[in-house]
């Protein structure tokens, strides 16, 4: 497993944070089952540039908490990942941004830690990148015992 944590705030901290999100995409990989020659490249921006982002690829012009971007549709790559030639590549599967601004935010508005404000957001978009959606009621449903499955092995509570 390959991770690329890219800061390009500077309104909240973040030297703790990396070790969080590494823990945190590697429990959804071991869940979901993925092997561990995946990439996966995580930028902290603030909420002017999740903003923009959010503007350009959504049409959406207020900011966001985490947005995700698969760089395939994952049961493509995924296949491929299983023929033998392919399990020593590292196999890019998408980029995650979090607006640290936002989750902090979200942090205190919930009531919880900003640690695991930005411990479900990374979870909710490495979802995401693995095929995941919540646009029906019955995906959403999916998709959150998702994440609680993640945030429980993790020991990570409200």
């Amino acid at each position: 497993m390959n991770i690329l944590i890219d800061d390009r705030q500077d309104k909240i901290n973040s030297e703790n944070l990396k070790e969080l999100v590494e823990r945190v995409i590697q429990t959804v990989l071991e869940i979901e089952e993925v092997v561990d020659n995946v990439e996966v490249s995580v930028s902290f921006v603030d909420n002017e540039e999740i903003q923009k982002l959010n503007k350009y690829y959504r049409g959406i012009d207020s900011p966001t908490d985490v947005l995700s971007f698969p760089l395939v549709e994952f049961e493509e790559i995924y296949s491929d990942i299983e023929e033998e030639e392919e399990i020593e590549k590292v196999h890019p599967i998408g980029d995650i941004v979090i607006s640290l601004e936002k989750a902090m935010e979200q942090s205190l508005e919930y009531g919880h830690s900003f640690e695991r404000e930005v411990a479900y957001l990374t979870a909710h978009s490495m979802l995401h990148l693995l095929g995941y959606d919540h646009e029906t009621e019955e995906d959403k449903k999916i998709m959150r015992q998702k994440e609680e499955e993640v945030m429980a092995k993790l020991n990570i509570g409200r």
